[in-house]
């Protein structure tokens, strides 16, 4: 069916559950058609409202209104603002979370981005050059021998042993510094994902 429309809203005295009810067991389009038309708007204001961005808020709303359709037969929704409200956090959270999947990535195991400069099999050579831009400058904030220890760690591929005998002191505070560092990276690049979850949930 066509939903390439700015709806507009259109009266009924049938209850949300009468029309889903006629969409799953009749395949009304109608009925379909008149759920759209009520919750469009209220829809697309949600995910507007985390994104700021028109053109991706109203994808997002014509996604979720084609996948109720072709998944009529399998949901089970009770309640159509609640279900609508939850399924545009989803999709919000998953757009956003796509468009950080490269730092995602690079914070479940850090020590690919060291190889990643040097490899375009991995991410391209612009992605990999502003992947160790940010980690540089994220670590520029820590103390000058916890960077000299994670950058000997991850970038010099040194075992701590190593690196606690070039610097002569305990493999314990080796532990500790790469711990330290880890954590203030992690914080500073899952910023913008931890306010989203933060206005998600």
């Amino acid at each position: 069916m066509q939903l390439n429309k700015k709806p507009m809203i259109n009266s009924t005295t049938k209850t949300d559950q009468e029309l889903w009810l006629a969409t799953q067991t009749q395949d009304c389009q109608s009925s379909f058609a008149m759920l759209f038309d009520k919750y469009w708007s209220l829809l697309f204001r949600t995910a507007f409202s985390y994104l700021k961005d028109k053109e991706q808020s109203e994808e997002i709303t014509h996604d979720i209104f084609f996948n109720i359709w072709n998944k009529r037969h399998q949901l089970q929704i009770t309640a159509f603002p609640a279900y609508l409200h939850a399924a545009a956090r989803y999709h919000v959270y998953k757009y956003l979370r796509a468009k950080q999947k490269s730092l995602l990535q690079f914070t479940d195991d850090l020590s690919v981005v060291s190889n990643a400069t040097n490899s375009n099999t991995a991410i391209d050579k612009l992605e990999s050059e502003e992947l160790d831009s940010t980690l540089r400058n994220i670590l520029s904030k820590l103390p000058k021998r916890c960077q000299e220890i994670f950058i000997m760690s991850r970038f010099e591929n040194l075992k701590n042993e190593e690196i606690a005998s070039r610097l002569q002191i305990s493999q314990r505070t080796v532990e500790n510094q790469i711990t330290i560092a880890l954590r203030h990276i992690r914080q500073h690049l899952h910023k913008t994902i931890a306010a989203l979850i933060l206005l998600l949930y």
